[in-house]
Parts: C-alpha cells; sequence; structure tokens
C-alpha cells in the first residue's frame, strides 16, 4: 500500500489484524488520523497506531482504506451503509475535500433515500446494526433502518397482497385482488402478520427499539402482543440459557407497554410456565402475576392448575394463585365490574373443590383462598360447603381447633337449603356448626311458615285459617314439650346429641306441615274458584 516507507503507517485495529498504509492518503481524508499524526516528532519514520475501539473491527477499517485510495469514491448499499457510517464518524472523515463529498456527507445522503428500499435491504441493513451496537444507536441510524420498517408495516395493513405474492419486496404495496370469500379471513390474517418471520433473526435489544417504534405509531396492541409471543417460541429452540432469561424479561417488559386487554390471556400462561423454569428477576416475575392477575375472569380451571415449585410437597402452587387474586382484587372489590367478579368468584370456588383433596395441603393456605373472595361478592356457599367437606373428609386428623377454623370461613346464611339439610348430618364438621345449621334450618322454616300463616289469612275463610294456626301452634307447643323431656339427661353428651336430634325432629315437622297448609290452601282455592263458575287454576307453591 506504501511505496516508500518513510511515509508507512502501520495500523492495528482492535488486536485482528495489521495493515500497512500510506499516511499521507489516509490523513487527507481522515480528521482522526491527521491530529495523531501531527503530534508525533518522528515524520521520517515509520508510526503505529492502534485502535482498541474500532466499530466493526478490521473489515470496517478496510472499506475505509479503499475509500480513501479510490480517491473518495465508494459504492454505498444496504450491505455495507451501516459499516461505513459509523467508521466515518468514528475517523472523522468529516472535513472538506477537494472535488468530492467526504464520506460523512455520503453516507448521510444514502440514509436519505431508505423510505424508498425494499424490504429485503432494509432486514439487511438491520441485521448489520446489530454488529455496530451501541454506535448505530447514538448515531441514530438504527432509529432511521426502523422507522422505515415500521412505515412498511403500517402501509401493509392498508393494501393486501396478491395469492400470488411470495416475496417480502412486494407485500403491502399492490392493491387488493379478487378472491373468494373463503380465503378473504385467510389474507386478512396473513396482511396482519407476513411480517413476523422476517424479523425472528433480530436480537432482542433491536426487537425492544422495533416495539417502541410500532406502540407510538398506534400499531394494533394485539397484533405486537402476537409477535412478541411468536418471536419467544421461535427463538427459544435454539438459544442457552442466559440468552433465555434475557429474551423472556424483555418481552415482559414490552408487554406491560401494551393495552392488557389486547393480549392473549392464553399465551401469558404460556409465557408463566417457561419463566417457572427460568432463574428470572423478582421484578419480572411480579410483572408478569400482575399482568395475569389483572385479567383473572379469562383464566380457566386448568390455567391456574399450576404445580408446585420444586422441593414443595403440596399439588399445586396455592401462593401464585393468591397472588393472582391479589392483582385482580388490588384497588378493592369496588373498582371490580360486577360481570367479571363474578367469573373470579365461580373460577376460585372451582378451584376450592380442586385443591381439597390434596392430603399436603395445609390449613392455612387453603383457608387463605376461601377468606381472598369477600363474602359480598358471593351469591351462594354451596360450592365452598363442597369443598370444605372434602378438604375435612380428606384431613380426617385434624384437631377440633383446626376444623373449627377452617368452618369458619364459610358463610352458613349463603347456603341452599340442601346444604344446611345436608350439614345438619355432616359428622366432618365440629358439632357446633352442625347445630348452627338446624338453628338456621328451623329459622327459615319459621319464617316461611309465617309467611305461609299470612297468605292463609288473605285467601281463607277466617274460621278456617284460625283453625289452621292454632292446630300449628297446638302441635309445635306439644313438640316443645316432648323436646323438653328429652333435655333431662344428666350427661353433657348426651344432652347435646339429643339437643341436636330435638332440633332436627323439630325441623322435619315443620316441613311435614308445610306440606299439609300447602295441600288446603290448593283445595280452598280450588273450591272458591269452582263457585265462581272457573276453572280451577293451580296455586303457586309457597312451602317447597
Amino acid at each position: 500500500m506504501g511505496a516508500c516507507f518513510e511515509f508507512d503507517l502501520q495500523v492495528d485495529v482492535n488486536g485482528e489484524e495489521v495493515f500497512v498504509v500510506d499516511k499521507r492518503i489516509i490523513s487527507f481524508y481522515s480528521g482522526k488520523i491527521n491530529k495523531l499524526l501531527s503530534k508525533s516528532k518522528d515524520v521520517g519514520r515509520r508510526l503505529k497506531v492502534i485502535f482498541h475501539d474500532f466499530p466493526g473491527g478490521a473489515a470496517n477499517f478496510e472499506l475505509v482504506t479503499r475509500f480513501c485510495y479510490n480517491r473518495g469514491k465508494v459504492n454505498i448499499n444496504p450491505c455495507n451503509i451501516s459499516n461505513l457510517t459509523v467508521a466515518a464518524h468514528y475517523m472523522e472523515m468529516n472535513k472538506f475535500v477537494a472535488g468530492t463529498e467526504n464520506l460523512c456527507e455520503q453516507t448521510e445522503k444514502s440514509l436519505e433515500e431508505i423510505k424508498y428500499w425494499p424490504w429485503s435491504d432494509l432486514l439487511v441493513a438491520l441485521k448489520q446494526c446489530e454488529n455496530l451496537l451501541p454506535e448505530a444507536i447514538s448515531l441514530i441510524i438504527l432509529d432511521k433502518f426502523l422507522d422505515s420498517l415500521v412505515w412498511k408495516v403500517v402501509s401493509s395493513f392498508e393494501m393486501s397482497p396478491c395469492p400470488s405474492t411470495s416475496s417480502p419486496e412486494s407485500y403491502g404495496f399492490r392493491l387488493s385482488c379478487e378472491t373468494r370469500s373463503s380465503e378473504s379471513l385467510k389474507n386478512s390474517c396473513f396482511r396482519a402478520t407476513w411480517w413476523f418471520e422476517d424479523l425472528i433473526p433480530l436480537n432482542i435489544r433491536v426487537i425492544k427499539m422495533l416495539i417502541r417504534s410500532m406502540v407510538s405509531r398506534n400499531i394494533d396492541n394485539g397484533i405486537i402482543s402476537k409477535f412478541l409471543l411468536y418471536y419467544q417460541k421461535s427463538r427459544f429452540g435454539s438459544t442457552l440459557t442466559g440468552e433465555k432469561v434475557e429474551i423472556i424479561e424483555a418481552i415482559v417488559e414490552m408487554l406491560c407497554s401494551l393495552d392488557m386487554m389486547c393480549v392473549s390471556y392464553k399465551s401469558l400462561f404460556e409465557v408463566l410456565r417457561v419463566a417457572l423454569n427460568l432463574n428470572l428477576s423478582q421484578c419480572c416475575r411480579d410483572k408478569l402475576e400482575g399482568m395475569i392477575g389483572l385479567l383473572l375472569d379469562r383464566a380457566t380451571l386448568d390455567n391456574l392448575l399450576v404445580p408446585s415449585p420444586a422441593r414443595k410437597s403440596y399439588l399445586y402452587d396455592v401462593d401464585l394463585v393468591l397472588r393472582f387474586l391479589k392483582s385482580f382484587l388490588g384497588n378493592g372489590i369496588g373498582c371490580v365490574p360486577l360481570s367479571r367478579l363474578k367469573k373470579v368468584v365461580r373460577l376460585m370456588d372451582l378451584y376450592l373443590v380442586e385443591i381439597a383433596p390434596d392430603p399436603h395441603l395445609k390449613p392455612s393456605k387453603f383457608l387463605a383462598v376461601i377468606r381472598m373472595i369477600p363474602d359480598s361478592a358471593r351469591d351462594s356457599s354451596d360450592e365452598v360447603y363442597h369443598a370444605v367437606n372434602l378438604y375435612l373428609e380428606v384431613h380426617s386428623g385434624l384437631c377440633e381447633e383446626q376444623k373449627t377454623k377452617i368452618c369458619s370461613g364459610l358463610n352458613y346464611e349463603k347456603l341452599s337449603s340442601e346444604a344446611i339439610k345436608h350439614l345438619t348430618r355432616n359428622t366432618n364438621f365440629p358439632s357446633q356448626f352442625a347445630a348452627q345449621a338446624l338453628i338456621l334450618r328451623q329459622e327459615r322454616l319459621e319464617s316461611l311458615l309465617q309467611d305461609t300463616d299470612e297468605a292463609v289469612s288473605t285467601d281463607l275463610p277466617p274460621t278456617l285459617s284460625k283453625t289452621a294456626h292454632k292446630g300449628r301452634k297446638g302441635e309445635g307447643s306439644q313438640q316443645i314439650v316432648l323436646y323438653a323431656k328429652k333435655l333431662g339427661l344428666s350427661d353433657e353428651s348426651k344432652k347435646l346429641r339429643v339437643h341436636l336430634q330435638g332440633m332436627q325432629w323439630r325441623a322435619l315437622e315443620l316441613e311435614r306441615f308445610c306440606r299439609r297448609m300447602q295441600i288446603q290452601m290448593t283445595k280452598m282455592m280450588r273450591s272458591r274458584l269452582s263457585s265462581h263458575g272457573r276453572n280451577a287454576k293451580s296455586v303457586p307453591k309457597i312451602c317447597s
């Protein structure tokens, strides 16, 4: 490269390769070399310059030397524009050169034309930028490529490709072809996602910048989220664990910037299942669990049945579900729409029944799931009762204190008549709760009988109404006397047992009386309707 060695310059580029060049030619175009040589006193000796951080390495330095030896002429194309741009700025090749444009000016002019480049050339240039970070970012080269790329994606949503289109260059830039209606949906989906596969080779740092640009352009967040999840699946097959962690953490961060209602809930759980096997940061885990929790009303029971962490004996990860619930109810139950809240309540009741048979599930965890949903949100406690009954049946070795705590989480006022009836005979529950159920059952029946009395007074003749009332009162008094006699036992346990039996007997008698009153009312109404010359109609049931 240099005929006379007294003018030669030896350049060591990043320890990769040593170049011997004519220092006069290089310094003529490079301000950086010119400054270094002006500081040297040994003009007649061969000088050596060492670059430890030359962007793009030895291959890039060779591009620069070719530009210099070719008298400032170079063929700038998508394969070298990124390399030439960063090298030109590094070597300070922005000085005035008579008869030609300096390298910085030439690269800047070429960058102004990138919006007219075809899709394939943009991908090539982007791939080159990946090897030049962070220099490409600082010079805003990468931003320009990404802006042009996003513009082409946005344009493709408004234009439709022909079925015969096979090259990326033609995507989104033709008028719609006539197609059958059966193919319309396929084409629509294709227009939205045709660019997915082409961007998979890009590294996650470039993808993060791409997504920020897409969000700023108001691209459909649902399409963006689909791409991120597609990217994660595609890259995981050929990456190491460290890179997988980086990809997942970046994707979670990007998903958080999107509208959550546009994100697939199923896909979030797929990311979670992958994340459980990786050593993610706690911050990333919290963000992912928070996103899932906010959309908990979209979940299914299968989604929640996440296996417990390693070295844990219980079957399912109950703590994870509790965190989901906490996120869903984060701003208070009053801030959650009723329709969404009802779905979550139903889901959690099913979850309780599913985890109840786990022999290793601690009472505190089981009770925590019950109490996480406020009583005001439940219309019925029957499913919770079923779950508690299963838990007590499987965990028969619990002490009375533990059983009492679990049963205290159940709202007995919201149990159906069938559930209360079952509870009065349920030996899994402590005796005081069976007594409580009997009292509640009797109160409901007596309230029902009171309503029946009012109906009788309204619809039956006064004499029959009074007779029926006296009959019920007489029977009730007689039953109370018999019941009181049974309490004359000295042993406390026998007294309690007889007390429960007496209450149950009293409840059965009240039910029988309800049925008799219903028959009497039906007969009376038929008689009255018949006397008025009308067809008899059945009376709605008052007692059930």
